[in-house]
């Protein structure tokens, strides 16, 4: 069953952010655009490539009104240990969710239950707490967090232009597509 167009179960768990430990909710996904980034597992090798490159477009995402939240099945401790002792981690300004007990991984359906690890899923969501786009990697393909930038801008102009759809490659100030019996076999 697809998480498209559903809003996000009910949930809370402590996160490391900024140098402390704080409580996040659902609720936190409310009232602006979210990315959750979920990753296998901290002090491994593919993961901290992509949090780094997700933290080189954090400026850009925010400028858009967008939060990030990484989600691993950590703990939030091993979170603060990870970002002490990472050069590429260290630099992570953006909320680093544990998931020790896996459910925001069954929530958002990425828990990988033989291994008890998250997979690498990526899920933009509107202020409503609504799922719009779902991502998600096998464990040996890395992200590139720089398209998230152009899906952002994408979701919010057709949340913003009811009626209208953003083609493929669509980029911001681009034509948008009006669906109608007009547009049928012409496209």
């Amino acid at each position: 069953m697809s998480l498209i167009g559903k809003e996000v179960a009910a949930f809370s768990a402590k996160a490391f952010h900024n140098g402390e430990f704080i409580d996040v909710s659902e609720q936190n996904l409310k009232g602006q655009w979210s990315v959750v980034c979920f990753y296998p597992a901290d002090f491994t090798f593919v993961c901290p490539t992509e949090l780094e490159d997700l933290q080189n477009q954090y400026g850009a995402l925010k400028d858009l009104g967008v939060e990030v939240y990484s989600v691993s099945t950590d703990t939030h401790f091993t979170h603060k240990a990870w970002h002490d002792h990472s050069d590429a981690i260290g630099k992570i300004e953006y909320i680093m969710i544990g998931d020790p007990s896996q459910k925001i991984s069954r929530i958002f359906d990425v828990l990988n239950e033989e291994e008890g690890l998250a997979d690498r899923g990526t899920f933009i969501i509107d202020p409503d707490g609504v799922i719009q786009t779902v991502e998600i990697n096998a464990d040996g393909i890395g992200r590139d967090a720089s398209t998230l930038v152009n899906k952002i801008k994408a979701a919010q102009y057709v949340r913003n232009n009811p009626g209208e759809v953003c083609p493929a490659k669509w980029q911001e100030g681009s034509e948008t597509l009006k669906p109608s019996l007009d547009l049928v076999g012409k496209i």
